[in-house]
C-alpha cells in the first residue's frame, strides 16, 4: 500500500459527508490539512521501520557476542589472578 492511500481514503470519507458543490474545494483543503498534520508527526515509512528493526537485531546479536566474550575474558583473568596469588603469598 502506498503511504498516501490512507490519506486519500480519509479525505474521501470526509468529503463524501458534504454536499457535492463543496466537495472539490473541501477535498483540496482537507488533503492539505491532513498532509500538514502528518508531516508534523515525524512519521516513518514501513520500509524505514523495517530497516531500523534489522539494524537493531544485528546490534543485539553483536552485543550478546561481546558480552559472552567479556565474560570469558573475565573468567580467564580471574583464574590467572587466583593462581598468581597462590604463587606469591603475602606475610604480615
Amino acid at each position: 500500500m502506498r503511504p498516501i492511500e490512507p490519506l486519500e481514503r480519509l479525505s474521501r470519507l470526509i468529503a463524501d459527508a458534504f454536499p457535492g458543490e463543496l466537495t472539490a474545494d473541501l477535498k483540496k483543503n482537507l488533503d492539505a490539512t491532513i498532509r500538514s498534520a502528518l508531516e508534523r508527526m515525524n512519521l516513518v515509512t514501513r520500509e524505514e521501520l523495517e530497516v531500523q528493526e534489522a539494524v537493531l537485531a544485528r546490534t543485539r546479536e553483536k552485543l550478546t557476542a561481546l558480552e559472552a566474550q567479556v565474560a570469558e575474558l573475565e573468567q580467564q583473568l580471574g583464574l590467572q589472578s587466583g593462581s598468581a596469588s597462590d604463587d606469591n603469598p603475602t606475610t604480615p
